[in-house]
């Protein structure tokens, strides 16, 4: 594939992720959405300026816009999510699409193998072997976060509170949206929250190869769940735990019942079948499976 192609492609998928027409990118640069067409589908030559004009109109270094476009090729080497793995049936918090979701995923693997990439090729050990197990993946959210803000309509929450991520231009309830993020290396775990909230929950799990440090996430879910003030509460509180082994004080007050990881469960957007064996998994439920989830033709 020739350069004005990968770029081309790579330019159409930035802007689709962040929700803008070719008109308005166009605008913002300074040409013809029609010459902008014809360089996303590799048609047109582009000059340095242009790009340095659709890098600030997208809103991404032109390091990044040229260093991406290349590392999404496939046989790169950086992982990525396999399309056939989202499950487009479920339902998304408002504004958000699979698209988006497949972004930052990407951007979050990508970005965990090249730190992984510089340290053992420097004679360092992975990433993951200096930082304790419930810390990485901490570090894991904190990335997906980051991605989330910048491939989707949702925002780091200027509060730095509950949720991790909102969404300025949708209300639910009169209330602005917000998206609560964790991750694990706990296949079809369910939540942990410091305070139970209500609200959209994304539980995204990975694993490890443990001689790179590269992480790939098999297993997506997301779902609206009820506070621990609700009737139907999915949260139950379990208090502060102690590590027998280590001594350490986790710090997480409430975890889903089966009911809330049943919701989630129920809500995987993505779901890697080589991997995760959902076939056992109990579940607890009022009412009817939803024609959306994983149980559906078990």
């Amino acid at each position: 594939m020739d350069a004005k192609t990968l770029i081309g492609r790579f330019v159409r998928k930035l802007r689709e992720d962040k929700g803008l027409t070719q008109d308005q990118v166009a605008a913002k640069t300074g040409i013809s959405y029609q010459f902008l067409s014809g360089l996303e589908n590799g048609r047109e030559n582009f000059s340095i300026a242009v790009l340095e004009s659709l890098s600030k109109a997208l809103g991404v270094p032109l390091p990044h816009l040229i260093g991406s476009a290349y590392e999404s090729k496939p046989g790169t080497g950086l992982p990525l999510a396999a399309p056939e793995f989202f499950r487009s049936q479920v339902p998304l918090p408002p504004g958000m699409q699979v698209s988006h979701l497949e972004a930052a995923m990407n951007a979050t693997q990508g970005l965990i193998a090249r730190i992984n990439t510089n340290l053992v090729s420097s004679g360092a050990k992975p990433l993951p072997e200096y930082i304790q197990g419930n810390k990485f993946s901490g570090l894991v959210s904190n990335v997906l976060c980051a991605a989330l803000h910048e491939h989707s309509p949702y925002k780091h929450n200027s509060d730095q509170a509950y949720p991790d991520l909102i969404n300025p231009n949708a209300k639910e309830s009169g209330k602005t949206v917000g998206l609560e993020v964790k991750s694990t290396i706990q296949v079809g775990k369910g939540g942990e929250s410091h305070n139970g909230h209500s609200g959209w929950h994304l539980i995204a799990c990975f694993t490890v190869e443990p001689s790179t440090g590269v992480i790939r996430f098999i297993h997506v879910m997301l779902a609206v769940l009820n506070g621990h003030t609700h009737a139907q509460s999915d949260w139950v509180y379990v208090g502060s735990r102690v590590n027998a082994t280590t001594g350490s004080r986790r710090t997480e007050t409430y975890n889903t019942t089966l009911a809330g990881t049943t919701k989630l469960r129920d809500g995987s957007v993505y779901l890697d079948p080589t991997i995760v064996d959902f076939k056992r998994w109990r579940q607890a439920r009022i009412g009817v499976v939803p024609p959306y989830s994983i149980f559906g033709k078990v």
